[in-house]
């Protein structure tokens, strides 16, 4: 089948590349002449482990494509997919769907014969409603179906989240888009994974459902590790005893610093938003959001603690790990944004090492020394803090 990608940011990116690998023909389309000359000299805007190599075999083999122009793939394409971005809108936190709305308005005149535009993007419920509505408006005459179909991938093992997914949510009435997307991911039928049905407003939910859930998760377990420092307990046996629990399970559990990333402190937001607007406010996820920003925030005050003083002048701290998680260069929302400023405010002098985020940190937090490696960090150091759980940093 013929897919025209419409972002080549992370989802965009991973997606194309994927479908690409199924044996579809893809072409990615991006308005950033910098990233697509990037990728048209086969570098990889992103870090993502295997993408460099999944990207130049399908590049090679002449499956995957990149360009600032798509009017022609998206007229061939059988599916377009708008992967753009949808950030914290600024001033009341829900999202932005301008990328989104002007994606949808650019496919509203090209697209040629029935075609199924796909909304790949994270999106609240009813936005397809809004994008079917654009393309109506712009174009009266169109044959097409628009459907929800969420992604579920985690930075840093998005290829294998592709390739092998717990389930695929597809969220479309129209039978001729259903059947487009069965054969789109007819290849995941070898593993017998789930594709699940449903309406498209339902499937718009289910992501924001899904990474609301994760995040309370996340969240629980770190106020457990807040009341074990008090009462002497162990966290992470805490933890295990816990998971082992099938009801509850072991994943997710780990605590930290706070979660950060690209989806979560967004997509928890805008659920918030969504939730208000229609009269059925979400406490749960509003504790969430709460206690996840305090918690960053009250990072800096434990280290403090330790060191025995507020007053952080002359003092050092080590950093491993300012990436929001492991196998990413992404700093969106990361912990560190919060903690290390906090703790140069403080008077600490703050030297830090990441093994793939320096080049996007650097930017971000101004003042940060950042050295070459774990033990330059914590040569001289007065306290040493692991912000991000690298594999390499275990057996230190």
């Amino acid at each position: 089948m013929r897919v025209a990608m419409i972002g080549t940011g992370y989802v965009g990116l991973v997606s194309g590349a994927c479908f690409a690998d199924f044996g579809h023909v893809v072409t990615c389309i991006d308005k950033d002449p910098r990233k697509i000359s990037r990728l048209l000299a086969g570098e990889i805007p992103i870090y993502e482990p295997g993408l460099d190599d999944l990207v130049a075999r399908n590049v090679r083999e002449g499956r995957l494509s990149f360009t600032l122009e798509g009017a022609q793939a998206i007229k061939d394409a059988d599916a377009v997919f708008i992967a753009v971005g949808t950030p914290t809108r600024r001033g009341d936190g829900h999202a932005d769907l301008s990328y989104v709305y002007a994606a949808a308005e650019e496919i509203a005149g090209l697209i040629d014969g029935f075609t199924v535009v796909v909304t790949k993007s994270t999106v609240p419920v009813g936005t397809g409603d809004e994008v079917e509505a654009i393309i109506k408006r712009v174009n009266p005459a169109a044959q097409f179906a628009v459907v929800s179909n969420p992604e579920f991938l985690r930075e840093g093992a998005a290829i294998e989240d592709f390739k092998r997914p717990d389930r695929v949510v597809v969220g479309a009435e129209d039978e001729r888009a259903q059947a487009v997307m069965r054969e789109l991911y007819r290849p995941l039928s070898l593993n017998e994974t789930p594709i699940v049905f449903t309406g498209r407003r339902t499937s718009e939910l289910i992501k924001y459902a899904a990474n609301a859930f994760l995040a309370m998760k996340i969240t629980f377990i770190n106020e457990m590790a807040d009341l074990c420092e008090k009462v002497g307990a162990d966290v992470q046996q805490v933890a295990k005893g816990i998971g082992l629990d099938k009801r509850i399970g072991g994943k997710f559990l780990n605590a930290g610093p706070g979660y950060g990333g690209s989806c979560f402190p967004k997509d928890t937001i805008a659920l918030v938003k969504t939730a208000a607007d229609y009269g059925a406010p979400t406490r749960l996820i509003e504790t969430t959001v709460e206690v996840n920003t305090a918690r960053k925030k009250a990072m800096a005050d434990k280290v403090a603690a330790v060191l025995g003083t507020e007053d952080l002048s002359g003092k050092t701290v080590g950093v491993l790990g300012v990436t929001f998680k492991p196998n990413t260069d992404d700093m969106r929302d990361a912990p560190s944004l919060d903690i290390l400023p906090a703790l140069q405010a403080k008077g600490a002098k703050v030297r830090a090492f990441d093994p793939e985020g320096r080049h996007e940190a650097e930017a971000l937090l101004p003042g940060v020394e950042f050295v070459a490696g774990p033990y330059e960090a914590a040569d001289q150091a007065d306290v040493l803090l692991i912000l991000t759980e690298w594999d390499q940093f275990r057996a230190l």
